[in-house]
């Protein structure tokens, strides 16, 4: 017990040493430009110490030539943080310490910010978890800044979980907090598709008309009195988050009493469908054009698209390109390094004992597409994971390659430091000395699998990094299911990450 003490004193007692040494100005050797227009402050600081506890300032200061004329001095800016935010990050960078008690809890919503763009991820969940428990009152009286912060940024899960469940609770109440106008068109799309959210379809649907009509203000209050050329202007504002409604689900009062009315604002092929469903008892949607589209919209994935998802389901069912479809495939997005963190331990933590996962890795400066498919679980040990049925890909534009394991004791990498990783050294995601795979450690070489992936054998960095676990869809009258006025609420998240086969569609239209 007395050691412990011991070694603690000695870690205040360094972080002691280390503020005096950011108060006293010495030897530094950078100076940062905070804020803009007015409110601007030059902080002196060192930079060894902001390389070693910053990823985010540690690129800037790699990347970044020395502009002063002095050589032993360099200069950055930092244009989108408030100096006394950055002030209490700073201190926070030096000594390890953030006294969250005293600051203004607005303050913590910028401190959150901050550390996101900082790269100081350790503090994110602490501070979302300080604002979510002890902050409850404040939250509710500022939901709107709440909103358009952890919505504009998919770095703050938690706060994106509290603010669907705040709205899931009362919507007609909670949506009366939020300021429409300012609520951008992504923040809206991704409230759409929280896989959280729950609220019935004819309000998510009629909060979109509401979120319409506050960013066209000269638009007149009531429908009746629309123009065709007002109809025109709504149509344009609305036509990105249309395809997110699941107006399937809708009943035909519903449609008939809040979406007919706004028919206008539809595509005309969404509309004759809609039509087709709601006034004809028998009849059921089976164009796969339409069930792909309501498919694709509904799909989570800032890498890859639908059209990659039917390839790629071929792929798992060791099929050919011209071959009928064998099995439909739930993706479900269960990893995301841009929402979760670019760190080994953060994969680890999220896809470990994890089975049948699809991992995609979005190049960074690039259009390649890499990932692979490891039908057994990931594992935090060092060794290998044996498999016949995986394989890596890559895809650049319409251009792929597909390599299959030739290996089987070699198939999947497992370490501490890696991300989804597969072979040795084929497809390595690597969180090397910084922990962080958005860096230039990243490498393919061909040894377990049949086919080198990438031209280059250059290390590369990630923009971002998605893994799926997938499951075969139970097709078995599914399809009536869904779109039958009926729907069972067990049923409602069937078609959620579906794709649907044009073949298997054809042959159960038959």
């Amino acid at each position: 017990m007395s050691s412990l003490k011991f070694t603690s004193n000695l870690s205040s007692l360094l972080s002691q040493s280390l503020l005096n040494t950011l108060d006293n100005d010495e030897y530094y050797d950078i100076t940062i430009e905070v804020g803009n227009d007015t409110d601007v402050k030059i902080f002196r600081a060192h930079m060894v110490i902001l390389s070693c506890r910053s990823p985010y300032l540690r690129k800037i200061l790699l990347a970044n030539k020395k502009e002063s004329e002095d050589e032993n001095l360099a200069h950055i800016k930092l244009p989108n943080i408030l100096p006394e935010i950055f002030e209490i990050v700073l201190r926070y960078i030096y000594g390890g310490k953030l006294d969250l008690e005293i600051n203004d809890t607005s303050n913590i919503i910028k401190v959150l910010v901050a550390v996101s763009e900082l790269g100081l991820q350790e503090l994110v969940p602490l501070l979302q978890s300080f604002l979510i428990n002890k902050n409850v009152k404040w939250m509710e009286q500022n939901f709107n800044l709440v909103f358009e912060t952890c919505f504009e940024n998919d770095s703050f899960p938690e706060l994106q979980k509290y603010c669907v469940k705040f709205l899931s609770k009362n919507p007609d109440n909670a949506f009366k907090l939020l300021n429409l106008s300012s609520i951008s068109e992504k923040s809206l799309i991704s409230l759409i598709q929280h896989e959280n959210l729950k609220m019935s379809v004819v309000q998510i649907w009629n909060h979109i008309i509401k979120w319409g009509l506050s960013h066209n203000s000269e638009l007149p209050s009531d429908i009746t009195k629309f123009s065709k050329d007002d109809f025109y202007v709504l149509k344009d504002t609305l036509k990105d988050c249309i395809p997110f409604v699941k107006f399937f689900y809708l009943s035909s009062k519903e449609f008939l009493d809040n979406v007919l009315p706004f028919r206008d604002v539809l595509p005309e092929e969404l509309h004759i469908e809609l039509l087709k469903l709601f006034l004809n008892s028998d009849y059921k949607p089976t164009d796969f054009q339409i069930i792909k589209r309501f498919a694709s919209n509904n799909f989570d994935s800032k890498i890859i698209t639908i059209d990659h998802i039917e390839l790629i389901s071929k792929w798992i069912d060791k099929l050919e390109i011209t071959d009928k479809m064998k099995n439909l495939y739930e993706f479900n997005l269960i990893f995301r390094a841009s929402r979760d963190g670019f760190t080994p331990k953060q994969f680890h933590e999220i896809c470990d004992d994890k089975f049948r996962t699809m991992s995609f890795i979005k190049v960074k400066d690039s259009n390649e597409i890499l990932g692979g498919y490891n039908p057994i679980e990931w594992k935090t040990d060092s060794g290998f994971g044996h498999s016949k049925d995986s394989f890596i890909f890559s895809f650049m534009d319409r251009n792929y390659i597909l390599s299959r394991v030739q290996n089987e004791k070699q198939a999947v990498t497992y370490y501490s430091r890696y991300g989804p990783s597969f072979g040795n050294g084929d497809l390595i995601i690597f969180g090397g000395t910084e922990h962080t795979f958005d860096n230039y450690v990243n490498y393919c070489k061909k040894s377990s699998y049949k086919k080198q992936i990438r031209q280059s054998i250059d290390k590369f960095s990630i923009e971002d990094c998605e893994v799926f676990q997938i499951k075969r869809f139970s097709f078995n009258n599914k399809i009536h299911e869904i779109i039958s006025d009926d729907i069972d609420d067990t049923d409602t998240d069937i078609i959620h990450s579906t794709m649907f086969s044009e073949e298997i569609i054809d042959e159960f239209a038959e």
